[in-house]
């Protein structure tokens, strides 16, 4: 433990010298928040929250993408092989990674909760312990599944080209950045095998206070195991030298990463309920909005 919080002050050190990563850690996700709270609240309260959620879910997923290119880059330098000198093993050097990225997290979420609170007078964002247990898995969950991806790639330009890939089918496809009520049926089926799917609805639900307590179980579920699976998948494939390849079966332990989510989204396919409650929670929404008597004319229609 003292190892692995060593190694966290270093990396959180490393981090703030870094003024790419604070960019894309704080001002992005803000001015993806400013913008959609703008463009599409159409000053809902109601709708604001949802937005809330949706850009807590960006920010969140973020770790997945930093923390893959953050390793291939310190592999590729030679850095994992300066602290591989030191009596430290694969595990408390990627749960640093982890801590670390955790704890710069906090403050870009308070900065997000406060911002809807006072530029679009959100007064109450759901509830705050759901948020805040919804955001601490799903942080841990994105940041180990980019962990995995810098363990089976070789190169930058490999780690980026499957980062593009994956992080498109989680911004796309799980609502964070389009409602799912808008896409087909059989897609919004095939989103449910997403982890990011988990997180998004969850919090877009309890950030506009269209959830019950014991309806993010499932949610936090699928992300805390799919955090032990994709972190151990990452430990075991953990490499301090550049030099040490990977051969392309190992890239299969990805899709091995993923194996939670398939298991929840079969579930939920089958015997789940999970689409019907995201039209119902959209739907009463969109009726909170189009009952208002401002505009009524301009009132967005997503149902399917």
């Amino acid at each position: 433990m003292h190892n692995t919080w060593t190694m966290t002050k270093i990396r959180l050190r490393l981090a703030m010298r870094n003024k790419m990563f604070l960019f894309f850690s704080l001002v992005m996700p803000l001015g993806f928040l400013f913008f959609f709270s703008t463009v599409f609240a159409k000053r809902s309260v109601g709708w604001t929250g949802y937005i809330l959620g949706a850009v807590l879910t960006m920010t969140v997923m973020g770790s997945f993408w930093g923390l893959s290119v953050q390793l291939v880059m310190f592999r590729e330098q030679g850095i994992l092989r300066r602290f591989r000198l030191a009596p430290l093993g694969p595990g408390p050097m990627l749960a640093s990674s982890i801590l670390a990225n955790y704890i710069m997290l906090i403050p870009t979420v308070v900065i997000e909760v406060l911002a809807c609170r006072l530029a679009f007078h959100l007064k109450d964002f759901g509830n705050f312990w759901q948020l805040f247990v919804l955001i601490t898995f799903g942080s841990v969950a994105f940041s180990s599944l980019g962990l995995v991806v810098a363990s089976v790639t070789n190169t930058m330009q490999e780690t980026q080209v499957i980062n593009q890939i994956l992080w498109t089918g989680f911004l796309f496809l799980s609502g964070a950045s389009v409602p799912l009520t808008v896409f087909p049926h059989w897609l919004q089926r095939c989103s449910l095998f997403l982890p990011a799917t988990y997180l998004a609805t969850g919090l877009e639900f309890v950030a506009s206070r269209q959830v019950t307590a014991g309806e993010i179980v499932t949610d936090v579920s699928a992300l805390f195991i799919g955090f032990i699976v994709a972190f151990e998948v990452s430990r075991q494939l953990f490499r301090w030298e550049p030099e040490a390849k990977v051969p392309n079966r190992a890239k299969l332990w990805v899709v091995a990463a993923l194996v939670p989510f398939l298991v929840f989204g079969g579930y939920e396919n089958i015997r789940g309920n999970r689409l019907d409650r995201i039209h119902q929670d959209f739907d009463f929404l969109n009726g909170a909005l189009s009952a208002r008597p401002v505009q009524p004319s301009k009132t967005p229609s997503v149902r399917q």
